[in-house]
């Protein structure tokens, strides 16, 4: 088990949180949710020994072993792919070191074989004769390219393939204490369905700080929300927690209902999410279910969502765009032969084992590269806007502020009045519109390129990760407004929850070639038949 006692993180000019008391029990998977800059990452260096709080203490039971996920892609560059994962596992890598070491030596002598003996002992002890097949089965489950794992290094592998490799290497050696901060950034949905289910039959601690929604909601048994500068521990996950605090701050701002009518509502959704949780995959599993719901867990958050809502300013057309033959190689990244059609008000999901694919293939629809083959044709009623994965070039002005910045997209001239509104409900209050846009976090910057999506009006959006950098809260009132749009999406997102409740249409960019989908992302992915075709174009 793993306790905080009276923690408290202070820095010269933000206090973060204080006198956080928890304890972490094995069986359970702990998410830890806040706005962005709350602390959650703190939190778990704390946790892991990486940072030291400004009072208080982390304690671990004796002989517990603590694994963390690194953050660092290119420490362990010089490693072979298998030694990299095994050394995840300190006490057993170091054994087999020294065991190899005595072993090459030429001048064997008898007080080696005595040592050797030691650690073959130990060795067996720490299960080390099943530990290359446990790495050979972590780094297939979660579907690494890369297949010579003895002799190929990690500074040759794709970068995607370095967050698997150091992914197996946190879930090596079944660790006691589990803390995994954003595992699921930038693996595929196939390499995400095998985490979770990985996580759910783990039996012991997990503690993880994710944006993606489907994640949390299908692996936590518990969230610990970092709000009003405490953390405070829910029993659920986090769709539970999202959908209550809701209804605590509904039922807060509701004068004219009784107290009596508020409790009914409460225990009537507890009664409704707890029976739905007896289905889930955890019930099932040797994790606990959510049976400790209390009312006094519901309480309200104080975090604030933007407002997204696009309107096109005119009705899209029944073609929308016409791909044929279309190819193009930037060096490193090729694809040959991508054809596809997207009619009407389609909400296409862009998927690929690249990201860079798909990064080439929108920048070519939205005329950023001209030197492809092929033919792209728009629609004739087409009123497009591009918003790019990598948006820095947009606020590159050290000068502009954040109301100058959006009036350049302000096509009716509304003027400064009506800007200052829009950015207060883009959550830019008080003076924060005059601040300069060169100084905006990443997350802040989306939402000024989601401020200039809405000031365009356009009828036709790409979307190349739109998710990225936002918060839980940003994230969902992303979701909700692209649900209410009425213009035609061409996106692409890691965020399973987000794909899943947007596409109609989802279609696959391989090196060889596109093969469409009709149909839900969930139909996409349960789909066996389709899945062997997109096999078999990849390799083909």
């Amino acid at each position: 088990m793993l306790s905080v006692n009276n923690l408290s993180v202070v820095f010269s000019s933000k206090k973060l949180f204080e006198n956080v008391n928890l304890q972490f029990k094995p069986g359970n998977c702990y998410g830890v949710i806040g706005a962005n800059g709350a602390g959650k990452s703190t939190f778990l260096k704390i946790l892991s020994k990486e940072f030291e709080s400004t009072t208080g203490e982390v304690l671990i039971d004796k002989d517990e072993r603590l694994s963390v996920l690194e953050q660092d892609h290119f420490k362990y560059d010089d490693m072979t792919i298998l030694e990299t994962v095994l050394s995840g596992y300190e006490e057993l890598y170091s054994v087999m070191k020294e065991k190899d070491a005595i072993y090459a030596k030429e001048d064997f002598s008898e007080e080696d074989g005595y040592r050797a003996a030691d650690l073959e002992e130990k060795f067996a002890s720490l299960n080390g004769w099943e530990a290359e097949t446990e790495v050979v089965k972590l780094l297939d489950g979660l579907s690494l390219l890369a297949k010579d794992y003895s002799s190929m290094y990690v500074k040759d592998v794709e970068a995607q393939d370095k967050v698997k490799i150091l992914l197996a290497r946190a879930l090596f050696g079944n660790p006691d204490i589990l803390i995994l901060d954003e595992p699921t950034n930038h693996l595929d949905f196939k390499a995400i369905k095998w985490l979770e289910d990985f996580l759910i039959e783990f039996e012991k601690t997990i503690i993880v700080v994710s944006h993606d929604r489907h994640f949390l909601n299908n692996v936590c048994t518990h969230i610990v929300d970092i709000d009003f500068q405490k953390a405070k521990m829910y029993v659920g996950n986090y769709e539970f927690w999202y959908e209550s605090s809701a209804l605590a701050q509904k039922l807060l701002q509701d004068q004219n209902a009784k107290k009596e009518e508020k409790i009914k509502e409460l225990e009537e959704f507890v009664a409704r999410f707890s029976a739905n949780a007896s289905k889930s995959k955890q019930a099932t599993s040797r994790k606990k279910v959510l049976d400790k719901i209390q009312l006094d867990d519901i309480v309200p958050s104080s975090r604030k969502s933007p407002y997204i809502e696009i309107k096109p300013a005119r009705e899209i057309g029944k073609e929308v765009v016409e791909v044929k033959n279309l190819s193009y190689d930037d060096g490193e990244n090729k694809f040959e032969n991508i054809s596809f059609n997207v009619l009407g008000k389609d909400k296409v999901a862009f998927v690929s084992r690249s990201d860079q694919l798909i990064n080439n293939l929108f920048e070519i629809l939205n005329d950023e590269i001209k030197d492809y083959s092929g033919e792209v044709k728009w629609g004739i009623t087409v009123e497009k806007e591009y918003f790019p994965s990598d948006f820095t070039r947009f606020f590159e002005d050290e000068q502009i502020n954040l109301i100058d910045w959006l009036r350049e997209f302000d096509k009716h001239n509304e003027g400064d009045a009506f800007i200052r509104g829009f950015l207060g409900r883009m959550l830019f209050s008080k003076e924060e519109p005059l601040k300069k846009v060169k100084i905006l976090s990443g997350g802040e910057k989306m939402r000024m390129m989601f401020s200039k999506m809405m000031m365009r009006e356009p009828n036709v959006m790409t979307l190349d990760q739109p998710t990225n950098h936002l918060d839980l809260e940003s994230i969902q009132a992303v979701n909700d407004g692209l649900k209410k749009y009425s213009g035609a999406l061409l996106f692409s997102s890691h965020d399973l929850s987000f794909v899943e409740s947007l596409a109609t249409k989802v279609i696959e960019i391989t090196p060889n070639g596109a093969i469409e989908f009709n149909g839900t992302f969930e139909e996409y992915l349960e789909n066996k038949d389709f899945q062997q075709k997109v096999e078999e174009l990849y390799n083909k």
